[in-house]
């Protein structure tokens, strides 16, 4: 019974990294420059397919197409802000919900033209394979390396919102731009930072989730939802609150599937109501 209990724990607490990665972004975007990108899970989706072209088609080693999934991400974020997206900025959210919701279809249907609608996966290393067993329990090397990835992506970006100039820069911009920019600060710079650093950890979200949970076109789509799950039990904004709505939402949803399987994924939906009936500005929203 423990064992099957601590097995579900970090099973849960692993799925829960995994969505953290992949909605970390948004909240930082959405939150800071408050604007809806629904096309959030389309950057983790080039990402993805990055990562499956470079191992699958050019034999490069999994690791070694992580940082390519995010500046791949990175790049195409940042193309979509200088172009399209700074546009909306001053735009209603339905403007901007109708416009990314777009860019979403868009994207299913180039990659569905280039990569066809099958499902993929990638090779990763000897070392990922496999598990590590401590008594009667068994943990899995690939989901002990997505736990320590999100930690230290957490931390790193824990010390680069509230240390660093840029970070000041960023909270200085998005709470009083006619201020921020009297003081120099590039907030159009400042932004598009941002918008890249969002949707390139989205991209390497993307990347390291083909293990897990497969690859095709609709990933977009299909992963949206629970991306805005988080975000929205996390609170707008806040790092810290996305973490922690990662890893309850992971831990509800896979303890449902393993001892609730009539409820399937339904309990991860009850979670997110209850905690929204709770604290409706999210975890650690401040609005």
């Amino acid at each position: 019974m423990l064992s099957s209990l601590a097995g579900v724990l970090f099973d849960g607490f692993a799925y829960g990294m995994l969505l953290f990665l992949l909605s970390v972004g948004l909240s930082v975007t959405l939150g800071m420059m408050n604007f809806v990108n629904l096309a959030h899970c389309s950057f983790a989706m080039v990402g993805a397919y990055a990562t499956f072209s470079l191992v699958g088609r050019h034999g490069w080693p999994f690791l070694a197409t992580l940082p390519m999934a995010f500046i791949a991400a990175a790049v195409i974020s940042v193309i979509l802000e200088r172009t399209l997206y700074r546009r909306l900025y001053r735009a209603s959210d339905l403007d901007q919900c109708l416009f990314t919701i777009g860019i979403v279809f868009i994207s299913i249907a180039v990659y569905a033209w280039f990569y066809t609608t099958e499902q993929q996966s990638v090779q990763v290393p000897d070392w990922l394979k496999g598990a590590q067993h401590v008594g009667a329990m068994s943990f899995a090397n690939y989901r002990i390396f997505l736990v320590v990835i999100g930690l230290a992506i957490t931390a790193a970006l824990v010390l680069l919102v509230e240390r660093t100039r840029f970070g000041a820069q960023v909270r200085a911009a998005v709470d009083n731009q006619r201020m921020a920019r009297g003081l120099g600060i590039d907030v159009d710079r400042a932004f598009m930072f941002t918008f890249a650093l969002g949707g390139g950890l989205a991209g390497l979200g993307g990347a390291l989730s083909i293990q897990m949970v497969g690859l095709d076109p609709t990933f977009a789509l299909a992963y949206l939802v629970y991306v805005l799950i988080v975000v929205a039990v996390g609170g707008l904004g806040s790092i810290g609150g996305s973490f922690a709505a990662a890893v309850v939402l992971g831990i509800s949803d896979m303890a449902g599937k393993y001892y609730f399987p009539w409820l399937g994924a339904f309990l991860i939906y009850l979670v997110m109501v209850a905690l929204l009936m709770w604290r409706p500005q999210g975890l650690f929203g401040k609005r």
